[in-house]
């Protein structure tokens, strides 16, 4: 993946350094806003999946470049805390699979998946598949980074659900390649972060969120929470993608993505709730309340996220940065 442009002074300062135009990197006492932030923190986060073109490895693990990503995460952490507050000390471990089906049956975000079913323009959702592209052509890796940090009964239920998603070992049906045949419906590049340039703050938060759990064993209740909401809220969103894209007569490529979620997470709901967080939650009682911390924020930053998008539709405007795709007028 190239190196994106930056979005503020230390976005640009970040990129300069691992572009080799500058030594090292300066200290900052803030971000140039969102985008400036998320743009950072993704592109530090990226050391520790796939990359960068032409990026030296290394950088992973380079002192001043941790040193940045914490400051990083720090500041979205705050955002965090105020969005949905912070995580319960005293939660009863008995009671996660119960609070997590409560928090879900209790979230109620825009409407965006009624939108793409019922009225959203090819344009439109070609945008949706555009920001979506960023998760999804790497669907289910931030959340196996908490495999090697769990045991028993709640690892055996989080390798049953990844085994799903990466197809059962067969590349074909991992729904990484999946997706790309919805993009290929689409017309648009299927290259690993090919939209990162052309995607905003909402978009890249949906994916930090992601990695600044995953990434820390500290917080290894937050991103199996995370998890548990994102399949515990996902059969009937997809179910209304496929509807929606076969309105706009999309074939069987285009909705085997979204057609394949609504089986397989309706059974990974039950898994994640209960083997999963459930089981966690025994083994682990003091983080409990993470559990329910991760499902909030993954639901609450998700919501933010689909009100920008719906928000610039409704306004006429297009929800992405750049031309990089057809921007869009509301249908």
């Amino acid at each position: 993946m190239q190196l994106p442009v930056a979005r503020g002074r230390v976005s640009a300062a970040l990129l300069d350094v691992l572009g080799g135009r500058a030594a090292k990197l300066p200290a900052f006492a803030r971000f140039d806003g969102d985008e400036d932030l998320h743009l950072t923190l993704f592109v530090c986060y990226e050391l520790a999946y796939r990359g960068w073109d032409g990026v030296d490895d290394r950088w992973e693990w380079d002192p001043g470049m941790l040193r940045l990503r914490t400051a990083a995460e720090n500041r979205f952490l705050g955002f965090l805390y105020d969005l949905v507050g912070e995580p319960g000390e005293h939660v009863d471990p008995a009671r996660v699979p119960d609070e997590l089906a409560r928090i879900v049956e209790e979230d109620d975000g825009p409407g965006l998946s009624g939108y793409l079913r019922g009225r959203a323009t090819y344009e439109q959702f070609r945008e949706f598949v555009t920001h979506r592209s960023v998760y999804h052509l790497r669907e289910a890796d931030p959340h196996s980074w908490a495999l090697p940090r769990l045991g028993g009964r709640a690892k055996a239920a989080l390798v049953e659900i990844q085994t799903d998603e990466y197809g059962g070992g067969a590349e074909p049906r991992m729904h990484q390649e999946l997706f790309k045949r919805t993009m290929s419906w689409f017309d648009l590049d299927l290259s690993y972060g090919g939209y990162v340039d052309s995607v905003g703050a909402p978009t890249l938060a949906v994916n930090n969120l992601m990695s600044l759990f995953g990434l820390h064993r500290a917080r290894r209740g937050m991103i199996l929470g995370h998890l548990a909401a994102f399949e515990m809220t996902s059969s009937l969103p997809n179910r209304s993608y496929a509807n929606g894209l076969r309105r706009l007569g999309g074939d069987a490529d285009a909705t085997a993505f979204y057609d394949e979620h609504v089986e397989a997470d309706a059974v990974h709901e039950q898994i994640a709730a209960h083997d999963l967080c459930g089981s966690f939650a025994a083994a682990e009682p003091r983080r409990a309340g993470d559990v329910l911390f991760g499902a909030r924020c993954a639901l609450a930053v998700d919501s933010l996220w689909a009100g920008s998008i719906l928000d610039a539709w409704q306004n006429g405007r297009t929800s992405l940065r750049t031309r990089a795709v057809e921007p869009v007028l509301a249908g």
